[in-house]
């Protein structure tokens, strides 16, 4: 049987991590509650493995109510003493309170552009960017693309929306395929919008 070839990335013995390349990674999102959750999950990995937070995303789906942005912009600070003592999820106070601040921005942008899906596209002019690395080594960490997400974000009042963790963001939801052009996933992404 020949083996798969994928993105040097995914750590090979752990299944969380392949099913989340294989499945998920670089699929294009446009449903906003997932991408609600992807903003919240790569602001909580800012200093962390991804597979740390992907060990935790049960953790999270709980802990952040389904990543429901009217509920989580409701979390009160007796809400964020209990996050603080839930394992389930990255215990920093900072990045709880980015996540409540976050799904109130979040807000703020469906009500002024119609959806967070509309707004977050526009970057990549609504449809994914094509990118065919040979190496992992040719992906970049940011882009001009992402600095202006960034930018953008930080003037709403985001936080933890750094150009690198946007970068990361955009790599998620499939607004940029990054999957190396000798991955099985690569022709499969490429054909997605």
């Amino acid at each position: 049987m020949l083996e798969l070839v994928r993105c040097p990335w995914p750590v090979a013995t752990d299944p969380i991590y392949i099913a989340y390349h294989d499945q998920e990674w670089g699929t294009p999102i446009h449903d906003d509650r997932l991408l609600f959750e992807f903003l919240v999950l790569e602001g909580a990995q800012a200093g962390l493995s991804w597979s740390t937070i992907l060990r935790k995303r049960e953790g999270y789906r709980k802990a952040f109510v389904g990543f429901d942005p009217q509920k989580v912009a409701r979390f009160s600070a007796a809400t964020v003493g209990k996050l603080m003592k839930d394992a389930g999820i990255v215990r920093n106070h900072m990045k709880i309170e980015s996540a409540i601040n976050n799904a109130k921005r979040f807000l703020e942008v469906q009500e002024q552009i119609g959806s967070f899906d509309k707004y977050q596209w526009r970057f990549v002019d609504g449809r994914p960017k094509q990118n065919r690395w040979t190496t992992i080594k040719q992906v970049p960490a940011r882009t001009p693309e992402s600095d202006a997400f960034s930018k953008d974000l930080k003037q709403r009042g985001f936080s933890f929306v750094g150009s690198t963790i946007m970068y990361a963001h955009m790599q998620a939801v499939g607004m940029v395929n990054d999957h190396l052009a000798g991955c099985f996933r690569y022709g499969a992404v490429a054909s997605l919008r």
